[in-house]
């Protein structure tokens, strides 16, 4: 297999001292159950281990997995080091949270081999940190910052939020400009969205908190990477930005471009030669799976041929790289959408390839594509 396309592994850990109130991924507060996962997890390795034998990526994700402590991250490690395999100079990622973050707790990381960190940082502003309803301060996010660094971690990334009910826009800019003086190597900026089975879902239909509207959240992201183009930073998907290639996700780019990966843990999705499945979305459910003998998988889905040129299309007009003409201009449907792209000021073609503007990482491409597919169908 071509190097560039070695499969990544994620893991998902289940788990959070508190659940956020916008938060819609899977996660439980009860840290009792985390030896009982922790022993099924070990198992779900046991079954991909001769199946996916070697990774140049490793993202440990969430939920918090900074929640875990010393000895459950050094089980959780040694355990996928003992049965996959891992090439030299991996990317090793773990999200963490400001509060959790000790010295201990990053010298343990480092042991292990984690060389990329990301935290969640959400805003400097402590208005906003107190809607959020997160645990820690903003001073919090400034000392974590900086221990990381006296650690000797080269690779920090933080995420962002954005459209936040009553946020100005110069306030957000602050907490830009705040994040940019600890020079982190990546930035991702996310557009607060509200689901549907989550506190704020019920605020929101309550008539609680209102969200931006379309003017609005388009001002924020224009700023947004207007500010950090301005500082050095490249965009390189909708809402990633990197101080330079070799800083941008490696793992993260695998599921733009269509790569191979596993998942492990609850809710954790899998892609492997255009099948994709996925784990329930339940500690109870995946331990008990585990316990029999069985993977946990709760759902899969086989793609064809023209399903995977068109999410191929999708997830690259996501990207800066944008897609290859060549390849999209093979595909029936695809030559259907292809004048409605190029006519728009949404995308530019760079190289033969299909490369979305900055004002059409705001425009719902993906929607746009399937509006024209299913004209055509109906016409």
């Amino acid at each position: 297999m071509n190097k560039k396309n070695l499969p990544g592994l994620y893991i998902h850990i289940p788990f959070c001292t508190t659940k956020c109130p916008y938060c819609d991924f899977y996660s439980e507060t009860a840290a009792s159950l985390i030896p009982a996962w922790l022993h099924a997890f070990e198992k779900e390795v046991l079954l991909y281990k001769d199946r996916f034998r070697s990774f140049d990526s490793l993202y440990v994700g969430g939920g918090t997995p900074s929640v875990l402590n010393d000895s459950q991250f050094t089980a959780l490690v040694e355990c996928i080091s003992k049965h996959f395999r891992f090439q030299p100079g991996t990317e090793i990622t773990i999200e963490v949270n400001p509060d959790d973050i000790t010295e201990k707790k990053l010298r343990c990381f480092r042991e292990l081999g984690v060389n990329r960190i990301s935290m969640g940082v959400q805003s400097f502003d402590e208005q906003v940190l107190l809607f959020l309803k997160r645990r820690h301060t903003a001073h919090d996010a400034m000392r974590a910052l900086e221990l990381i660094r006296s650690c000797g971690f080269t690779n920090v990334g933080v995420d962002l939020m954005y459209g936040i009910p009553g946020q100005a826009e110069t306030g957000w800019i602050e907490t830009l400009k705040k994040a940019l003086s600890f020079q982190p190597e990546h930035i991702s900026c996310y557009q607060l969205t509200v689901a549907e089975d989550t506190v704020f879902g019920e605020m929101r239909e309550k008539g609680r908190i209102h969200l931006p509207d379309e003017t609005e959240s388009a001002a924020f992201f224009l700023s947004t990477a207007q500010v950090l183009e301005e500082n050095g930073y490249l965009h390189y998907e909708i809402s990633n930005f990197a101080r330079g290639e070799e800083y941008c996700s490696r793992h993260n780019q695998k599921y733009w471009q269509h790569v191979d990966y596993l998942g492990l843990g609850p809710a954790a999705h899998s892609f492997q030669n255009g099948t994709r499945w996925w784990n329930y979305r339940s500690v109870e459910k995946y331990c008990q799976a585990l316990e029999e003998g069985r993977a946990p998988v709760e759902g899969r889905e086989k793609l064809s041929d023209e399903e995977r040129a068109l999410e191929s299309l999708y997830l690259g007009l996501r990207t800066r790289a944008g897609v290859d003409l060549n390849g999209m201009r093979k595909n029936q449907n695809i030559d259907k959408v292809l004048p409605q792209l190029l006519s728009s000021e949404y995308v530019r073609v760079i190289n033969n390839r299909l490369v979305p503007t900055t004002k059409g990482f705001l425009l719902p491409l993906e929607r746009l594509c399937r509006n024209v597919i299913a004209k055509e169908r109906s016409d």
